[in-house]
C-alpha cells in the first residue's frame, strides 16, 4: 500500500524527532510504543449487492496519541474520506457513536461506484495544525455486485415482408461484475445469436451489454414472439425482454375484382363490382374505385375482419348501371396498404347486343330456355319420322306378303261392243280377280258356309283325283254369267293362273 502523502512540515518534524532520539528520545514515539496502541481491521474482502448496506469493521486497543480515527477509500493522493467525526456523510453512519474503541461504520444503498479498498487510519496531532498518520489498517477490498437492468429488445425502424431478414437488439446495463450470459428464443425455441458486447457503464465499476440476432421473417410470424434472456450472478432467475414480431412484419394484400352478373350483361342491367382485399397485415388499408381513371364515390365498404391466422380482409362494392355508353369501361380497385405503393386490379364492363324493339326483358326467353325448346322439338320430330318410316315399312311388308300368296286370277277377254253394252248388268260379269291364301276345304267345311254364297271349283287341265285336292274360293255376292266357256285372253300374263269356273248347284 502507498502511505498517505506528507507535507514538508511533517518531514521536518520527523527529522527533529530523530535528532532528539539520538540525545533524549522522541516523546511521542516513545509514549506510543510504551502504551501498546493497536488498530485492528480484520476484513480482507467484502462483497455486497448494489442497494444493500455495507458493514466495515475497525477497532483500536491501548492508548494512542491524540488524534482522530478516519475511514479512507483508496490510498495516496487520490484517497477519499468516507467517514470522520466531523463533517456530514449522508449514507455513512457509525455503529457505536462516541466510542473510543469501536469505529465500525455502515454504508447504506451501496452503488457500483462504492467498490474499492477501504482503510481505517489513526491520526495524531502534531505541533502544527496538520495531522499525521499514526497507524493504519491493512485495508478491506469491497466489491459491489450490481444487478443488470431489465433487458430491452428493439427492432427495425420499418416493416419488412415475408422472406426478408431483420436484426433485433437486446440491451441491459448497470451490472457488476462484467460476466453476463444472453440467450435468444423464438416462441420458446432457442436460436443462434452473436456474442454479446460488454462495455463500461456510467461508472468504471459498472458495465453495459448489447446483443444482436438476425431473424428471417415468415408470414406466420404475425403472432410470434422474440425473447432475450439475461443471466447474471446477482439474479436468482433470468431477466427477460420480449418483442412481438408482428410489429416488424408486413404482408401485402391480395386483390381480386368480381362482377355480378358476369360479362356480358344486358343493357340497363345493374352490375355489382366487388373488390376483395384479403390476407394482409397490418390492418391499415384504404380502398378506392376508379372508372376509366376517374375516382368514384364509394361508401359501401365492409368492416375490417381478422382471420384465424391473424391476417385481415375487407370488401368494397360499387354498383354500375350498364348503359350503352359504358360499354368497354374499365373499373379499377386501388388498394393502399401501410403507406406502400398502390395495389390495383381491373375489370371491364361488356354489354350484350340490345333486345329487339317491342319485347320486354321478361318476354324474351334466355338462351338456356331456347336451347331446351329446340332440343325437345328436335326429339319429337325425330320420333315422328321414325314412326312414319315404320308405318311405310309395315305397309310394304304386308303388300309383299299378299303378292307372294297363291292366287287365281280370272281375266275377261277383250271386250267387244256387245260386251260393253252388257257391263251395266252385274249378272253378266264373267271374270273376277281372286287373290286369296291357300286353303284346303272339305265338303263338310263347304256345307258350313253361308247359304247366300255361290261356290265355284277351280280345276286344272287334269281332273282332280278326289275332293281333297280341290281348291275353293268363296265368292260372296259375286254373280257369274252362265255364258259358254271362252278362251283365255292373249297374251297371257306370266303371273296369272287361268281356270274355268264351273257352277255346281247345291
Amino acid at each position: 500500500m502507498e502511505p498517505l502523502s506528507r507535507s514538508p512540515g511533517r518531514a521536518a518534524w520527523l527529522l527533529s524527532c530523530l535528532a532528539l532520539l539520538s540525545l533524549h528520545g522522541c516523546p511521542g514515539a516513545g509514549a506510543q510504543a510504551s502504551r501498546g496502541f493497536e488498530l485492528h481491521q480484520p476484513q480482507d474482502k467484502v462483497s455486497v449487492t448494489a442497494g444493500e448496506t455495507l458493514n466495515l469493521t475497525c477497532t483500536v486497543s491501548g492508548e494512542g496519541p491524540a488524534g482522530a480515527v478516519k475511514w479512507l477509500k483508496g490510498w495516496g493522493s487520490g484517497n477519499e474520506t468516507i467517514y470522520e467525526q466531523k463533517g456530514s456523510f449522508p449514507r455513512v453512519t457509525r455503529v457505536a457513536n462516541g466510542s473510543d474503541m469501536d469505529f465500525n461504520i455502515r454504508i447504506s444503498d451501496v452503488r457500483p461506484e462504492d467498490a474499492g479498498t477501504y482503510y481505517c487510519v489513526k491520526f495524531r496531532k502534531s505541533g502544527i495544525s496538520d495531522e499525521a498518520v499514526f497507524q493504519q489498517g491493512k485495508g478491506t477490498v469491497v466489491s459491489v455486485h450490481a444487478k443488470p437492468s431489465a433487458p430491452v429488445v428493439s427492432g427495425p425502424d420499418g416493416r419488412a415482408g415475408p422472406g426478408q431478414s431483420v436484426s433485433f437488439t437486446c440491451t441491459a446495463g448497470g451490472f457488476s461484475p462484467e460476466d453476463i450470459a444472453v440467450q435468444w428464443l423464438k416462441d420458446g425455441i432457442p436460436i443462434r445469436a452473436q456474442q454479446p458486447q460488454i462495455t463500461s457503464g456510467q461508472t468504471k465499476f459498472s458495465y453495459d451489454m448489447s446483443s444482436t440476432v438476425t431473424v428471417r421473417l415468415q408470414e406466420d410470424d404475425i403472432r410470434s414472439q422474440l425473447a432475450c434472456e439475461v443471466r447474471h450472478l446477482t439474479l436468482p432467475a433470468p431477466l427477460r425482454g420480449t418483442y412481438e414480431l408482428g410489429k416488424a412484419l408486413r404482408v401485402a394484400p391480395k386483390v381480386r375484382v368480381v362482377a355480378a352478373p358476369p360479362n356480358p350483361v344486358e343493357v340497363n342491367k345493374t352490375v355489382t363490382f366487388t373488390c376483395r382485399v384479403e390476407g394482409f397485415y397490418p390492418g391499415d388499408v384504404a380502398v378506392a374505385w376508379l372508372e376509366n381513371g376517374t375516382e368514384m364515390k364509394v361508401v359501401n365498404t365492409s368492416r375490417l375482419e381478422n382471420t384465424s391466422r391473424g391476417l385481415f380482409r375487407v370488401r368494397s362494392l360499387v354498383e354500375v348501371r350498364a348503359t350503352e355508353e359504358k360499354n368497354g369501361s374499365v373499373f379499377t380497385c386501388q388498394v393502399m396498404h401501410d403507406a406502400q405503393g398502390p395495389v390495383v386490379e381491373k375489370a371491364v364492363l361488356q354489354i350484350a347486343a340490345p333486345a329487339r324493339e317491342g319485347l320486354s326483358d321478361r318476354s324474351q326467353p334466355d338462351n338456356e330456355k331456347l336451347s331446351l325448346i329446340y332440343t325437345v322439338v328436335g326429339v319429337v320430330c325425330t320420333v315422328l319420322i321414325l314412326l312414319v318410316a315404320a308405318t311405310f315399312y309395315l305397309i310394304r311388308a304386308k303388300q309383299s306378303k299378299g303378292k307372294s300368296s297363291p292366287s287365281a286370277r280370272l281375266h275377261e277377254p277383250e271386250k267387244s261392243s256387245e260386251a260393253t253394252t252388257q257391263e251395266s248388268d252385274p249378272n253378266n260379269l264373267t271374270y273376277a280377280d281372286l287373290n286369296f291364301d291357300r286353303e284346303r276345304k272339305t265338303i263338310r267345311r263347304m256345307a258350313e258356309m253361308s247359304q247366300q254364297s255361290e261356290y265355284a271349283s277351280i280345276q286344272s287341265s287334269q281332273a282332280p283325283a278326289n275332293d281333297e285336292n280341290l281348291t275353293y274360293a268363296d265368292l260372296d255376292m259375286v254373280h257369274l254369267s252362265k255364258a259358254p266357256r271362252r278362251p283365255a285372253p292373249c297374251p297371257e300374263e306370266a303371273s296369272s293362273e287361268y281356270a274355268s269356273v264351273q257352277i255346281s248347284r247345291k
